[in-house]
């Protein structure tokens, strides 16, 4: 069931516009146009000018802890405020990748106002109903602050503007009671999209479990078929990174100058952490985190790490993002213009 939250004034403007705020409700969802959020840490590098205009700030550490983190975050928090929502992967039970707790811990006590937030999934796992997400979640030590399963009560509608396939995208409804979003990800591979970064993240992470993710997946009517049949229907490499990005695009256009990106690139896995522990063991070494108010350049900065390794122990996580296009969710970033591919990488360390 889809259903609308009662939002306030606030909230309507932020996800309409002054200028949508005339016509907007239909069929439970939010439609009108947004503006486009725009890029706020691209700036012109006059050093650098060659040509290429603006670049975005993409920040990086090789050091994986809680005070690198904190540090990193602080770098990008300028337009953070009200209430937090932390998107993040709290993973299947006992996933041996998923980011480690007591960084998370920390890096919470350091954001004031904060929850993480998740949604149930479309397969039927550790998290396909809310009941069983909350127990996976004190299996995986994610009790040292609230964690928001969004859909728990329903969607809500989220427009996407100039989307190339969808129109509209159904998010946990909870979305609409956060001011800001800082969607914090670990980077790694991912059966279907290649590898799983900030977009992945916001894409199928914040889109409700039985409505949202459907459309994602592009499997939008009818009952699912059983088993692996369903995985089979579902629209695989150029357009199912394109249905990614038309749902991220959703998620960022809604929060605007208030959401900001980080990856850790460890335990970097073939597989994403909904594989749990049938996860391949991570063959590439651990790279560090990066920190962007820009999602195109983020995970740019962080396929680019990837790519550039000169050791060999990269070669397959490169196999998992060739053979499912996951190139693409860059360029479907790009058309739809959703940030900056060209940026500076400034070490912290």
């Amino acid at each position: 069931m889809i259903i609308m939250k009662d939002m306030s004034r606030r909230d309507f403007m932020k996800v309409v516009g002054t200028a949508a705020a005339g016509a907007f409700l239909y069929n439970a969802g939010i439609t009108g146009a947004l503006a486009q959020a725009p890029v706020v840490s691209a700036k012109k590098v006059t050093s650098q000018d060659d040509g290429q205009g603006s670049r975005a700030k993409v920040y990086f550490t090789k050091h994986i802890d809680a005070a690198h983190l904190i540090a990193l975050y602080d770098k990008i928090n300028e337009g953070i405020y009200g209430k937090v929502a932390v998107k993040l992967h709290t993973g299947e039970k006992n996933g041996p990748n998923i980011l480690p707790r007591d960084m998370v811990k920390a890096f919470m006590a350091h954001v004031p106002n904060s929850t993480i937030v998740e949604t149930n999934t479309l397969y039927k796992g550790d998290r396909y109903t809310t009941a069983s997400h909350r127990e996976t979640l004190q299996v995986n030590g994610w009790t040292f602050c609230p964690v928001d399963i969004m859909d728990e009560e329903g969607s809500v509608n989220l427009p996407v503007r100039g989307g190339k396939h969808l129109k509209e995208v159904a998010m946990g409804g909870h979305i609409v009671n956060y001011d800001s979003m800082i969607v914090l990800t670990h980077f790694k591979g991912h059966a279907m999209g290649g590898y799983g970064g900030s977009l992945k993240n916001i894409a199928i992470g914040c889109a409700s479990g039985q409505v949202g993710k459907r459309q994602v997946h592009g499997y939008l009517t009818g009952p699912m078929p059983p088993g692996n049949e369903a995985w089979a229907a579902m629209p695989m490499q150029d357009q199912f990174m394109e249905l990614m990005a038309d749902s991220g695009k959703a998620t960022v256009d809604y929060f605007g100058k208030h959401i900001v990106f980080l990856n850790v690139l460890r335990r970097m896995s073939v597989d994403c952490d909904c594989a749990g522990v049938s996860a391949a063991e991570p063959k590439i070494a651990d790279l560090g985190m990066m920190a962007s108010t820009d999602i195109l350049a983020i995970d740019q900065a962080s396929v680019d790490m990837v790519y550039d390794r000169k050791s060999s122990d990269k070669h397959d996580l490169i196999e998992r993002i060739e053979s499912r296009h996951g190139l693409h969710q860059l360029q479907a970033m790009r058309d739809l213009k959703m940030g900056n591919d060209k940026y500076e990488l400034i070490s912290i360390d």
